[in-house]
């Protein structure tokens, strides 16, 4: 890949047709889990009525997703009353909808600007912060699977089965450090 550079009110870079088809999978597999938490959302009545959308209350049971779709509030692990509880279920179910619309829409973007066979991509400010945010979920996935922590080597052992992902993670932090870099010229 050809690193992000900043041309007026525009972000460029190059893409090989490898790195396209890996960050193409990548977010598509992300949008993929998110689009089937959408569609986990329960039928309300009311909901039809005023077009106020409701998601689940509980916590997905996916570590990834749940990296990616957080409580929206912290209980006591100690002392989980229920009325914290009750906060916690009532401020997923009005909010995760919102979030869901918002991490499908940036991915959409990414999909949209990046080419299937790679080659250029010219970004608007607002379709890099599609991207970042994008890049950010993708990331964050990734990482979760791959239990990457901050004590974790830049290089694994040549048998463990997360050593050839580690190094696409590593690959994708540098995507989003360099575009962050571009936008901030």
């Amino acid at each position: 890949m050809r690193s992000w550079r900043r041309k007026g009110a525009r972000v460029v870079a190059g893409f090989e047709q490898q790195e396209a088809a890996v960050l193409r999978g990548l977010v598509s597999q992300v949008d993929d889990m998110l689009r089937a938490r959408a569609e986990e959302a329960p039928q309300d009545e009311l909901a039809e009525l005023t077009g106020i959308r409701t998601g689940p209350s509980e916590s997905p049971n996916d570590p990834v997703l749940s990296r990616l779709l957080p409580d929206f509030h912290r209980l006591d692990p100690d002392n989980p009353t229920k009325e914290a509880l009750d906060s916690a279920a009532a401020l997923r179910s009005l909010h995760e909808p919102e979030v869901l619309t918002a991490k499908i829409g940036v991915a959409e973007v990414l999909l949209r600007t990046l080419p299937p066979s790679g080659g250029d991509v010219k970004l608007s400010l607002e379709e890099a912060d599609a991207w970042l945010s994008t890049l950010n979920d993708v990331r964050l996935a990734l990482g979760t699977a791959l239990d990457v922590t901050e004590d974790m080597p830049d290089e694994l052992p040549e048998d463990d089965p997360r050593a050839p992902h580690l190094g696409v993670y590593h690959w994708l932090t540098w995507v989003q450090e360099s575009l962050v870099q571009a936008l901030a010229e």
